[in-house]
């Protein structure tokens, strides 16, 4: 074995000096001055690197207001509707910040965000749940918003009647989180994406901005119990308010350039929109398309819902935000103004896929009410706003060719 102990020659001087310390070898000396040279420039080379980090540095982009541009938070802006409303801020020049958990929302969406506006200070993602009060105030606390667009809830009326306590939880409740932080930080101003499901079954058609709200499932419920809240809290307060009450069942469409499309989880396609439906079973996904409820006081016995593309839609937020006053409240309807019966809709895609879908025709689901439209007279004499995409079969047509390029969703 070899052995590295080294034995000292006899002719050097080793004599201890006063005090009891011994001298020093001068490479001995040389080799100590060599690491604590090495352990400060370390030291110093560390403390530069730490302070050239994002959390260091003077504020970012997103943490500091900057005159010219407008910093928006799209809650729920990794679903269907958020993101596109995301992508549509971006083409504007918005500044956007998501906030989402996944829980419903498409991370791939997210990333099609970023790949198309990959610059610094347009779009960052912040994974978080809007009932975690704290963790929603340090986002809060971190971002310098002007705005708040609040998409994110969950959206089923089946699965509200299943699971109501979610629906209060996740919508009423996380509204109030939201609107806390949005109190405590001052943010200017608040759009609120709430639904024509507050409405209930009403008397007369079309349904106009003061037509009684009394819904009839937990998710129209606790979307007004979030309403009444916001407009609580607006009467002393400058923050600028709009509430935007689309049929949010009915969404149909997507991205006309093909970047954006709708991808529920698929656990959530027993729940999910009528639009998604039809598409798996032209897809073969589902054997067929179940048709619920026949003996509705409608023209044909169908539900009769307004169709509202979602481009239509997120330009109606867009609006909304461009419109909004400090210390005002505006309430609209957002609708094209016309109902379609859910077999007009089956047929309509079956033109746009090609496909003989297979209908099945089934009892009512609890909590549907027979027709729902409302009018859009408010909206385009406030906002300037009207429906463009208002050809159903077309809207589809856009919505199947995503579908078809994308059959596992955002993950191919």
């Amino acid at each position: 074995m070899l052995s590295f102990s080294r034995t000292r020659s006899p002719g050097r001087n080793t004599s201890p000096l006063a005090g009891g310390m011994d001298y020093l070898e001068p490479k001995r000396r040389s080799n100590l001055l060599g690491r604590l040279i090495l352990i400060v420039s370390l030291t110093a080379l560390c403390i530069t690197m730490l302070k050239n980090a994002p959390s260091f540095t003077s504020p970012t982009a997103f943490s500091h207001s900057e005159e010219g541009v407008t910093h928006v938070l799209v809650t729920g802006g990794a679903g269907f509707i958020g993101s596109h409303a995301a992508l549509r801020l971006l083409k504007d020049s918005y500044r956007v910040t998501i906030v989402d958990n996944l829980s419903r929302g498409n991370l791939g969406a997210v990333k099609v965000l970023q790949g198309l506006f990959p610059e610094a200070g347009r779009l960052q993602f912040i994974y978080a749940d809007l009932g975690e009060a704290k963790a929603v105030d340090k986002i809060f606390s971190e971002n310098a918003f002007d705005a708040v667009m609040h998409f994110a809830a969950v959206a089923y009326v089946g699965e509200s009647t299943l699971d109501p306590l979610k629906y209060y939880h996740n919508i009423t409740s996380n509204t109030l989180v939201v609107l806390e932080a949005v109190a405590k930080h001052k943010v200017k101003k608040f759009i609120y994406s709430s639904t024509c499901a507050t409405y209930g079954e009403p008397d007369k058609m079309p349904i106009i901005e003061v037509t009684p709200q009394v819904p009839i499932n937990p998710y129209g419920k606790a979307k007004k119990m979030a309403e009444d809240m916001i407009l609580d809290f607006s009467k002393n307060s400058d923050m600028a308010v709009m509430i935007l009450r689309p049929v949010y069942f009915n969404v149909i469409g997507s991205d006309p350039e093909g970047r954006l499309g709708e991808a529920p989880k698929p656990e959530l396609r027993e729940h999910g929109r009528i639009s998604g439906a039809c598409f798996d079973a032209a897809r073969g996904v589902i054997p067929g398309l179940q048709v619920k409820g026949t003996d509705y006081k409608t023209g044909d016995g169908t539900c009769v819902r307004d169709y509202i593309d979602v481009t239509d839609l997120v330009d109606a937020h867009v609006k909304a935000l461009e419109k909004a006053k400090p210390r005002n409240v505006g309430i609209y309807n957002v609708g094209t103004g016309k109902g379609r019966s859910v077999k007009e809709f089956v047929e309509a895609c079956k033109k746009a896929t090609g496909v003989d879908i297979q209908v099945d025709f089934f009892p009512r689901r609890p909590g549907d009410y027979a027709e729902v439209y409302s009018d859009p007279a408010k909206i385009l004499r406030d906002l300037n706003w009207s429906a463009r995409f208002t050809n159903l079969q077309e809207s589809l047509e856009v919505a199947w060719k995503w579908q078809k390029s994308h059959p596992h969703g955002y993950a191919s």
